[in-house]
């Protein structure tokens, strides 16, 4: 199985009127998700599934890089990816999956680099920054990926 981890964009910042989990990306946050899906499919990747936080900037970060990856695939919202659920909920999630998927997983930290760690079985997984993503095949690390990066870091 592959399993791509993708942090969202920048958002705008919270404010009175509007509340953490409503915030959306901001303009430079789309450009991002824009450019990190091109970057992706520059790479051939080629998502079976395509899970995400509820959270609206995880949302809108999924569909951009979708859009830009240009899959019909459905963006799925997986409640286990909202910030304060167990990591181990989104690997439950993953394992139900069929082998062969390639799954890509949309939300926010320190959630990701905590799957990160199970899957591969490493405490001392490096955080994501917003708009990067990591492959993980195997078990294993393959690549890092930000948003303006000219090809993947391992």
């Amino acid at each position: 199985m592959d399993v791509f981890l993708i942090r969202h964009a920048v958002a705008v910042d919270e404010t009175l009127a509007i509340k953490d989990p409503a915030r959306p990306l901001s303009a430079t946050g789309r450009m991002q998700a824009r450019s990190l899906g091109d970057r992706l499919r520059w790479h051939d990747v080629e998502p079976t599934h395509i899970f995400t936080s509820p959270l609206v900037r995880a949302v809108q970060t999924a569909e951009l890089v979708a859009a830009a990856l240009g899959t019909q695939l459905a963006i799925e919202v997986e409640m286990t990816l909202a910030p304060g659920q167990s990591a181990r909920g989104v690997v439950a999630a993953l394992a139900a999956l069929p082998a062969d998927a390639s799954v890509m997983l949309f939300g926010h930290e320190p959630g990701l680099s905590d799957v990160a760690a199970l899957l591969v079985q490493d405490p001392d997984v490096a955080a994501l920054a917003k708009a990067e993503a990591v492959r993980i095949s195997d078990a294993h690390v393959r690549w890092r990926f930000a948003w303006d990066a000219e090809a993947p870091a391992k």
